[in-house]
């Protein structure tokens, strides 16, 4: 019988040996909805675990929302950094980055690290994120083909947007768009590929979508839309792509932006329930109420969200649990907002009007404004708003309560000043 690499009495009876009260907690992940999870935890109970946090990259969590910028040389990576390893330390956390967790054994509440590293646990939090998918075409495997997902892949685009580079980035999702305006900003030929007939079809009508088409090429990014990657090809590296449909264009860098999957291996391997993510419940717990899962990686009523604010209320959510408290998660109504080239932009609820909804609209193209609002037996089921966002609040409250609108004109126009008060 093979031997596994768990078999570790020492480790195994490590808070015997030491006699520590404290329960073992050990996070595998530090990426943002991990360092959340830390920050509220450390802040709802301090000292009421010995906590261990294990990370695969080589830096502590870090905002990926500012990957764009960072490509764009627009800020740093200093600018990108959120805790200091000080903060950890001051916290009593261990960090240990750089190490991949590798397996987990539920019988004896150990995880392996690395290799050769054993940390035993009470209670493991999976914040093990997601991975980027490679489409299934032939060429993707060639050097020259990167993702863009962390650090890592910022150096490496960098690295291959050499002086008059062209470059392809296939995926018109706000990551493909944050992409291609990066590279724009180098001063790199870039072209962004989307199959679908307009840029963020799950965030923007056809209207809005085509304002956002327009400011990227303002920046200098030309747009494909409908377009169908059939294969990348090169004589040892990236020389052009092919269309479906025949079309030949020359590339010295794909970029590919066309969605990630939860990453579940680790679960997997120890036998926790997986649906397309790992299944947890309203308390983040999965099938084994010793282990929890948040962010990317977990799926909760059927939903998994690739977006930063569900992985910070489940995160929160975790952290009261976990601290004694009452907490349930149920679900998050997503918005978006964010700005896209230069220009802001807003969606909440449903995009595409529904033949039982009342849209009203206004639209200004020539002053890049444009707003929807969705409305169904009184009440807001829907906004997309570009150009000028600043009812976004008011909208995303009320399509989160159901709320009746109690007026349109409000929301679509702005509250009018308050009248002075006579002297």
């Amino acid at each position: 019988m093979a031997t596994s690499p768990f078999d570790d009495t020492s480790a195994q009876d490590a808070r015997a040996q030491t006699g520590l009260p404290r329960e073992r907690l050990v996070v595998v992940g530090n990426g943002m909805a991990s360092l959340r999870f830390l920050e509220r935890l450390t802040e709802g109970s301090p000292g009421r675990f010995d906590v261990t946090c294990v990370g695969a990259e080589p830096k502590a969590a870090y905002n990926r929302v500012l990957l764009s910028s960072l490509l764009g040389g627009e800020v740093d990576e200093a600018a990108c950094e959120f805790r200091g390893l000080d903060w950890y330390a001051a916290h009593g956390i261990r960090l240990i980055t750089g190490a991949p967790v590798t397996q987990i054994d539920r019988e004896n509440g150990l995880v392996l690290v690395g290799e050769t590293h054993v940390l035993p646990f009470d209670k493991l939090v999976l914040a093990v994120g997601s991975l980027p998918i490679r489409l299934p075409k032939p060429g993707m495997d060639l050097p020259g083909v990167i993702t863009f997902r962390d650090l890592a892949d910022v150096a490496a685009i960098r690295r291959a947007a050499v002086q008059h580079a062209r470059a392809i980035v296939i995926g018109g999702g706000l990551l493909g768009l944050e992409a291609a305006v990066g590279l724009a900003r180098l001063g790199v030929d870039t072209t962004l590929l989307h199959v679908m007939d307009r840029l963020m079809e799950r965030q923007l009508d056809h209207h809005a979508a085509a304002l956002v088409k327009r400011a990227m090429e303002a920046r200098g990014v030309r747009v494909m839309l409908k377009a169908d990657t059939s294969r990348v090809e090169g004589d040892g590296k990236v020389e052009r792509l092919i269309l479906a449909d025949g079309t030949v264009l020359p590339a010295d860098l794909v970029v590919l932006s066309v969605g990630v999957r939860p990453s579940v291996a680790l679960a997997q391997g120890a036998g926790l329930e997986i649906g397309r993510g790992i299944q947890v419940d309203d308390r983040m717990t999965t099938s084994d109420p010793r282990i929890f899962a948040l962010g990317e990686c977990a799926e909760h009523r059927g939903q998994i969200y690739g977006l930063v604010e569900p992985a910070y209320e489940q995160a929160d959510t975790l952290a009261r649990h976990l601290a004694g408290g009452s907490a349930a998660y149920a679900g998050t109504s997503l918005a978006t907002s964010l700005k896209v080239s230069g220009l802001p932009v807003f969606s909440a609820g449903l995009v595409d009007s529904p033949e039982d909804a009342e849209a009203v609209v206004l639209s200004d193209p020539g002053a890049g404004l444009y707003r929807k609002l969705l409305v169904r037996d009184g009440r807001l089921i829907g906004a997309v708003f570009v150009g000028d966002i600043a009812e976004q609040g008011a909208c995303k409250g009320l399509i989160r309560s159901g709320d009746p609108v109690e007026s349109v004109e409000d929301l679509m126009f702005g509250r009018p000043a308050p009248e002075p008060l006579a002297a």
